[in-house]
C-alpha cells in the first residue's frame, strides 16, 4: 500500500530537482564539487585519461611541485620481473579507468576536495633496456618529490619499484610498512641483480630505510614461502591469506594498526594479493587470494593512521580481457589518496 501522504512530500521536494540538487548537507557539499551551476558534470568517457581524473601536471618538477600536496606518479617499468612481463602497460591501464570516486562513501571523504592532488606523469626514465639506471631514475625523481613536501603515490610497473620509492621516503628515518601481497618480496639477489620484485623490501631494510619491526604483511601465500625466511628472521609480521577469514578483518586491521603504532608508514598494494578470480592480469598469480571486498575493508580500517606515501604495483593489463585488475588498481589508488589526505589533514591539524 502506497502512503500517499509520504509520496506527496516526496514529489514536493524531489519532483523538480535536477540529477544534482541534494538536500542533504553532506551530499551536497560533494554534488558542489562535480555539478556545474547548470547542472552539467563532466562525461566519464570523454577527455584525457588521468589517474582518478585527478589535474595533469607533467611539468610540475620544473616549478618544484609547487601547488601540490599529493602526486599519482607512473612507474611504467616492470624489467625486474621473475615471471610474466608486461607491468610497464600497468599505468596505462589504470588511467584508462574512469567512474572511481569523487566520494568514498565508507570514509565519507572527497578527497580531490581536499587536498591539491595532481598526475604528474611518469618518471622520465632514460632507459628501456637498464634496470639498474631506471632505479637511478626512479629514486632520484622520488626524492625530488619527498624534498619538495609532496607525499607520493605511485602506480607500477613491477614492485621492485618500492625499493628505490622507499629510499627516497625513508632517507631521512626509516618507516614501517603495510603491505599487501601474495608474496613478502624479501628474498635475496638473483643471478647478480638485486633490482627484482622478488626482493625490494629485504634490501630497504639493509639500507636501513624499512623498519621491519614496524611491517606487517598481508595476504601471502603460495609456493615460495621458503624464500621468505628474511621476513621472519627481522621481525616482520606475517599474515597469511588464509588466515584473513579465521581471524576476521577487524582483527587483521587491529593487528596492522598494533604494528605501525604512530609513526610514519607506507602503504604498497600488489593486485596479486588479490585471488586471480578478482584481479587475473598480473606477473604472478596466486590461487586462495583476498577478495576485493577484503582488500577494501583492510585499507579503509587504516584510516588515521601517519602514510607518507604508496603504492599500487603489478598490473599487467594484457592477461585480463575484462579490465578487472586494472579496475580494482583504481580503487585501490583512490583508497590510497582517501588515506593519505586524511593523513595530510590531521598533520596540519585537522579532524
Amino acid at each position: 500500500m502506497v502512503n500517499s501522504e509520504k509520496l506527496a512530500k516526496l514529489r514536493e521536494k524531489y519532483g523538480n530537482a535536477k540529477g544534482g540538487d541534494m538536500f542533504d548537507p553532506h551530499f551536497k557539499e560533494v554534488a558542489e564539487t562535480q555539478f556545474s551551476a547548470t547542472g552539467e558534470r563532466k562525461w566519464p568517457f570523454a577527455g584525457v585519461p588521468t589517474f582518478l581524473d585527478a589535474p595533469f601536471a607533467p611539468d610540475a618538477a620544473k616549478t618544484n611541485f609547487e601547488g601540490i600536496d599529493v602526486a599519482l606518479v607512473g612507474v611504467p617499468m616492470d624489467l625486474g620481473v621473475t615471471n610474466r612481463a608486461g607491468a610497464r602497460l600497468g599505468p596505462r591501464a589504470v588511467r584508462n579507468i574512469e567512474r572511481i570516486g569523487p566520494y568514498e562513501h565508507v570514509l565519507r571523504m572527497v578527497p580531490g576536495a581536499q587536498c591539491a592532488v595532481a598526475d604528474i606523469g611518469d618518471v622520465p626514465f632514460r632507459s628501456r633496456f637498464s634496470l639498474e639506471k631506471c632505479h637511478e631514475d626512479i629514486e632520484e625523481y622520488f626524492t625530488k618529490i619527498v624534498d619538495a613536501g609532496v607525499i607520493p603515490i605511485a602506480i607500477g610497473g613491477d614492485h621492485s619499484i618500492t625499493y628505490s620509492i622507499q629510499r627516497a621516503v625513508g632517507k631521512d628515518r626509516p618507516v614501517g610498512m603495510i603491505h599487501l601481497d601474495a608474496h613478502c618480496d624479501t628474498s635475496g639477489e638473483y643471478e647478480g641483480a638485486k633490482f627484482h620484485h622478488g626482493g625490494p623490501f629485504r634490501q630497504s631494510v639493509m639500507d636501513g630505510v624499512l623498519d621491519p619491526e614496524r611491517t606487517i604483511q598481508i595476504g601471502i601465500r603460495g609456493g615460495a614461502e621458503y624464500l621468505w625466511e628474511f621476513s621472519y628472521d627481522s621481525g616482520m609480521t606475517v599474515i597469511h591469506a588464509e588466515e584473513v577469514p579465521q581471524m576476521g578483518v577487524e582483527a587483521v586491521i587491529a593487528k596492522a594498526r598494533e604494528v605501525i603504532g604512530d609513526g610514519p608508514v607506507y602503504l604498497s598494494f600488489d593486485v596479486d594479493c588479490l585471488d586471480p578470480s578478482f584481479a587475473p592480469g598480473t606477473g604472478t598469480p596466486e590461487i586462495g587470494g583476498l577478495t576485493s571486498r577484503e582488500a577494501l575493508a583492510i585499507l579503509r580500517g587504516l584510516k588515521g593512521l601517519d602514510f607518507v606515501g604508496a603504492d599500487v604495483v603489478e598490473v599487467a593489463p594484457q592477461y585480463d580481457a575484462t579490465t578487472n585488475t586494472a579496475h580494482a588498481g583504481a580503487q585501490v589508488l583512490f583508497e590510497e589518496l582517501c588515506l593519505v589526505t586524511d593523513a595530510l589533514k590531521r598533520r596540519k591539524g585537522g579532524a
